[in-house]
């Protein structure tokens, strides 16, 4: 019996800042990864954490049985060995409960400074078979994330022969032009370098094609036909939500890790809890495919694809989206409930007499309510909170409350802190973003 079939497989979610990190873990993930500097290889969500922060998140999962995986996973220039030296001694301070590192150098060098902290290789190492794996874990990678464009057959057989490693793969998220990371577009275009995490996202960006003559130096436009589209290089998200019972009766995976340490605080929670659906439905022997797909189809996305963990690249032609950047979701994130439980943030106009459904943490507890501030109701087995007045906690009403309004509004009866409120995009500019 391998490691993935002993014990249930271990939910991933990415956390940007502090914020995130207790929404993906109160929406249901086991562990999160993040981290802080430029060696985090996001350097905008890196400068989102302090030490200060990282530690209060780590000690946040720690008091609920869940686990932090620092990533110092960059790729870093000789000129910054000596601050890389340094930064790994401060991380290792935080104890958290993995670091994951991307080269051979630096899990060398993470492994003297840190030997007690388990090591996991990242994703841009490119790991796709069991030579690769086996010589990393004999330097001491406890754990591979496994390239993007590995098979699951391939895992498989790494796991055979590697029983002790444990095996990573992403299940869902953004996905890039060159799709374990090594990536040369945005540094080219733009000086911005991708594998030390300041990729300016140059394959999403809509592109003309031009031909041209050498001998003539003539130049002319190629005309495209409608629908073919310019967005040449923009790959579609990852989605495997239907594909989970397959993964896990493999018995090769022990995490199922979910990308997006930018993306918006809703993205952590409805990700989160869309895969713990799927995980703990096939853990009971049950699997509603359509369910988690209608949760995750609530968000913006690129158009969602498989891939090429359960697909040979060959048998796969929609990968890519060529039409546009981005696409509205189903449904229109209204407001975010405050930490204290008692207020919400405006993300959506809000007006009295609005409704919005109620997405909670699981284990929040949700008791209906009337009085002059509204309703908390339930409808087709959702609830759902009705505004009658608009009281921020400074005491002012509000006829009418817009996203971008700072001040927190009362809510009917207290919700679980974290609890988002949503509202149908009918009626909402669904044009994909060009």
């Amino acid at each position: 019996m391998n490691q993935a079939s002993q014990h249930n497989a271990e939910l991933l979610s990415p956390a940007g800042n502090l914020e995130k990190l207790k929404i993906a873990l109160d929406f249901g993930a086991d562990a999160v990864y993040g981290g802080v500097s430029h060696f985090s290889l996001r350097i905008r969500s890196g400068k989102e954490f302090t030490m200060e922060d990282f530690k209060a998140g780590i000690d946040y999962a720690h008091a609920r049985g869940k686990k932090v995986y620092a990533t110092i996973n960059g790729f870093p220039f000789n000129s910054q060995l000596s601050l890389l030296k340094k930064h790994i001694e401060a991380m290792a301070e935080l104890e958290p409960d993995a670091m994951i590192v991307a080269t051979p150098g630096v899990l060398k060098l993470s492994h003297e400074i840190a030997p007690h902290i388990p090591k996991h290789l990242s994703t841009q190492a490119n790991v796709m078979n069991v030579l690769d794996a086996e010589i990393y874990h004999d330097m001491g990678a406890s754990r591979i994330i496994a390239a993007r464009e590995i098979s699951l057959r391939d895992l498989v057989q790494i796991k055979q022969a590697l029983p002790d490693l444990e095996l990573e793969v992403f299940v869902h998220g953004s996905m890039c032009f060159a799709y374990s990371g090594r990536c040369l577009i945005s540094t080219l275009q733009s000086g911005r370098v991708p594998n030390r995490g300041s990729c300016a996202n140059d394959c999403r960006f809509p592109y003309e094609l031009y031909a041209a003559n050498p001998e003539t130096g003539t130049l002319f436009r190629l005309e495209e036909d409608p629908g073919i589209g310019t967005y040449i290089m923009n790959s579609k998200d990852l989605n495997l939500a239907s594909h989970i019972a397959e993964i896990l009766d493999s018995g090769a995976v022990d995490s199922l890790k979910i990308e997006g340490r930018t993306k918006t605080a809703y993205y952590a929670a409805i990700t989160a809890k869309a895969y713990r659906m799927a995980i703990d439905d096939y853990y009971a022997g049950k699997s509603r495919p359509q369910v988690y797909q209608d949760e995750l189809n609530t968000m913006q996305n690129r158009g969602f694809t498989d891939a090429y963990l359960v697909n040979r690249p060959f048998e796969k032609h929609d990968t890519q989206s060529l039409d546009f950047t981005m696409r509205m979701g189903t449904h229109q994130v209204s407001g975010m409930v405050t930490e204290d439980g008692e207020h919400f943030l405006c993300k959506y106009t809000t007006r009295p007499g609005d409704e919005a459904e109620i997405v909670a943490p699981p284990a929040g507890k949700i008791v209906p309510v009337s009085n002059a501030y509204g309703e908390i109701f339930e409808r087709e087995g959702r609830l759902f909170v009705r505004f009658a007045k608009l009281e921020a906690k400074n005491g002012k009403i509000w006829q009418s409350v817009h996203s971008g309004n700072v001040n927190p509004i009362r809510l009917p009866a207290a919700l679980p802190p974290y609890s988002f409120l949503r509202i149908p995009a009918e009626g909402i500019d669904q044009s994909p973003v060009k």
